[in-house]
């Protein structure tokens, strides 16, 4: 296979709904090059994308796939991601190594949930956006429509290339606006008749053509200035001022095709070659350091493994990019990601799906992989000696779905934890939480589909049952007023006893607020000399603040940090309902020791109840973890979402219009969102989505507490 050189490389993101097309699309872009001699269907199980089991088994894409498709003397470097938001991982992770982001749209539906989310992750990348209308050929098509909602949610910048002549069951020709021509197929598609325009299209044809005209033009000052004393542009000046409009996000190409009958697929990849940029025309990507990596095929060599797998039959597969200088098989180079571990590059392979092309080397801004890696993980950087380029890690968003997981059999959970461990360097939006404080492993991820695969792969992949369980919530306990205790802790059993004894003062810990100089309880004053202060930040949020107040040697200082633990072990196990506590001052300002059976352990006892004792007196409450939540849904839906929010205890912050949708902002409590991704699907037919992320810890409602403390105290009861 021949070795493209930096400015044959396309580099392309595949975006779109869950039934746009995109993996037929893929299929037939690798039949139309040769890359196969037979075109999969998904319907079949065995098209060149979806090649895992699971893939196979719910007949929807699960990862990003890497396919190259060579076409006019460049090599299209095509990421085909998965259109469920469920695995927006695979996009985010796609649109890191690629320059171009291409959307295919349904045009039986348009613009959808899915399309607007997409945007929008190209958008925060910086990354240009190309429109593709696929499945012109279904009975409910309507390309005028898509058209319209397309340029009402992403402005004039949209710019028709090509539109149908013909959309609907009979539809086989397009007209190009730029090449001013009709292509047309038959029935079997593939390479097109090149036609003149007919008459009766060739006034809407010329409109657009303009139109065209000057999208190419206002992106160039040379181009704009040709524009003006010519009043046109060359074939070849337009794809330069369309390639440099791509660039800078200042258009957005529409294009059509039906990808089940391969109509327009071969103009569409002439296009990809022609008018996107090549990695060195792109603005250079940065390291950690900030400072610009140019794709320079002759630097220092430096890889960025983007994507890590267990495939079958040939094992950990790593995925990366040529980010300088040239690669070849042989090459010994360091991860200096991982304390400049070394890694030997023994083969390296251009891929599509499974199929695997060997090459000797590959250059800067190209997509390649390699097998066998000792060490290597996604998001590792690989380079040659003397290069010192890091890249940064990328950046996922907030999880959305939680469940606990637990193998069915007793014994099994070392090795889960090893499967997980390796699901999450395959797909970091996995999130894996070993939970201390719930005492329960919580997997995070993006959707309940997500976290569905995750299931079938470990059951069917790895062998081993498992089941998902609701998680626990990680409420905080906290006080709302002052109280007191003394505990004494004695014991005597033959030999050295135990003693020890404890006077304390609790209330709320407000930042800024200082400890009192005098308490009142029942009538008596208690008078408190600050001796020493420590505020200690505890791990799970908020602060314990430890007052030293003991005059005249009550309790020796030695005992103090005894006492100082078993007020530890009750912030970590609170009295309420065992959740950590949050947000306290405890003064202790007297006590009792004893000269011989005084002892740390005695201490420990005493702080560690009395400190019960007074926090239950202290109006306890329940804190709930509460977090900001935007939902994105259509306007026809909107009532039904309202409602829903309401019974889940929501409250409304705002909302607004977002380009055709109306968008949500709301607090609400983690309790309510534990299968929230999987009502909102159901109750917008798969078109709304939402983002979640932590914002505060705030008081439960008192009937949500109650039945919480009535819970507890059940379980208590159970384990006596």
């Amino acid at each position: 296979m021949k070795v493209y050189q930096t400015n044959e490389i396309r580099n392309i993101s595949l975006l779109g709904n869950s039934g746009s097309g995109k993996t037929t699309l893929v299929e037939a872009m690798l039949f139309e090059s040769g890359a196969i001699k037979r075109r999969g269907t998904v319907e079949g199980k065995n098209t060149v994308a979806d090649y895992f089991p699971v893939e196979q088994e719910y007949g929807y894409s699960v990862f990003p796939t890497v396919v190259f498709a060579e076409w006019s003397g460049k090599k299209l470097n095509v990421i085909d991601c998965p259109g469920s938001d469920d695995f927006v991982g695979g996009a985010i992770t796609s649109m890191e190594v690629t320059d171009q982001v291409v959307i295919l749209l349904n045009a039986q539906y348009g613009v959808e949930v899915g399309t607007n989310n997409h945007f929008r992750y190209a958008e925060n990348a910086n990354k240009p956006v190309i429109f593709l209308v696929n499945q012109l050929d279904t009975e409910k098509s309507d390309f005028d429509k898509t058209l319209e909602q397309l340029k009402s949610d992403f402005g004039n910048k949209v710019v028709v290339v090509q539109y149908p002549v013909n959309a609907g069951p009979n539809f086989n020709a397009v007209i190009d606006v730029l090449k001013q021509k009709m292509y047309q197929w038959k029935p079997e598609g593939g390479e097109p008749q090149i036609l003149p325009i007919p008459e009766n299209e060739k006034g809407k044809a010329e409109e657009l053509y303009n139109v065209l005209l000057e999208a190419a033009a206002e992106n160039d000052e040379v181009l704009m200035d040709k524009f003006f004393s010519e009043v046109t542009l060359s074939e070849d000046e337009m794809c330069e001022g369309l390639q440099k409009g791509l660039a800078q996000r200042g258009v957005f190409p529409v294009l059509c095709a039906s990808a089940t009958r391969s109509m327009g697929v071969r103009r569409f990849m002439e296009f990809l070659g022609s008018v996107v940029s090549s990695p060195n025309q792109m603005p250079n990507p940065k390291n950690k350091e900030g400072k610009e990596v140019a794709p320079d095929a002759n630097a220092a060599t430096s890889m960025f493994v983007f994507k890590t797998s267990i495939e079958p039959h040939i094992g950990e597969v790593s995925y990366f990019k040529v980010m300088s200088g040239t690669v070849n098989e042989g090459d010994d180079l360091t991860n200096i990601s991982r304390h400049d571990g070394k890694e030997r590059i023994s083969q390296l392979f251009c891929v599509a799906g499974q199929n695997r092309t060997k090459v000797e080397k590959m250059v800067a801004g190209d997509i390649g992989a390699t097998v066998k890696l000792k060490d290597t993980r996604t998001g590792n950087t690989l380079n040659a000696k003397g290069c010192t380029h890091e890249y940064p890690a990328i950046k996922y968003p907030e999880p959305k779905y939680r469940r606990a997981i637990k193998p069915v059999s007793n014994g099994e959970e070392e090795k889960l934890n090893e499967i997980l461990t390796r699901m999450h360097e395959e797909d970091p939006t996995w999130i894996v939480e070993q939970s201390k404080e719930l005492k329960q492993t919580i997997v995070h991820g993006q959707g309940e589909f997500h976290l569905r695969t995750l299931k079938w792969r470990i059951e069917n992949n790895d062998k081993l049952p498992i089941e998902f369980l609701e998680p626990k919530i990680p409420y905080r306990e906290t006080i709302t007023k002052s109280a007191r205790a003394d505990y004494r802790h004695k014991k005597q059993s033959g030999g050295a006893g135990q003693f020890g004894e404890v006077h304390l003062i609790v209330e709320p810990y407000v930042e800024g607020v200082p400890t009192q100089e005098v308490y009142r309880f029942n009538g008596q004053e208690f008078k408190i000399s600050v001796r020493d202060t420590q505020e200690i930040p505890l791990e799970w949020g908020g602060k314990l603040v430890f007052v030293n107040s003991i005059v005249g040697g009550a309790i020796d200082t030695r005992f103090l940090p005894a006492i100082l633990k078993g007020l530890m072990d009750r912030m970590e196990q609170g009295p309420l309902t065992g959740s950590y506590a949050r947000d306290v001052r405890v003064i202790v300002y007297d006590g009792k020791m004893h000269p011989v059976d005084s002892n740390e352990i005695s201490f420990r006892l005493a702080g560690r109840n009395a400190f019960a004792e007074a926090f239950k007196a202290a109006g306890p409450k329940l804190l709930e973890p509460i977090y900001d939540v935007e939902v994105l849904v259509p306007s026809d839906r909107m009532g039904d979402v309202m409602s829903d929010l309401q019974g889940r205890r929501a409250v409304i912050m705002g909302m607004n219009s977002e380009k055709g949708f109306e968008k949500l902002l709301a607090k609400m409590p983690l309790k309510e969102l534990s299968s929230y991704s999987t009502t909102l699907s159901s109750l917008s037919g798969g078109r709304a989505s939402f983002t979640m992320k932590f914002a505060s810890y705030e008081l439960c409602p008192m009937d949500v507490q109650e039945k919480l403390l009535k819970e507890y105290e059940a379980s208590q009861q159970d384990k006596e």
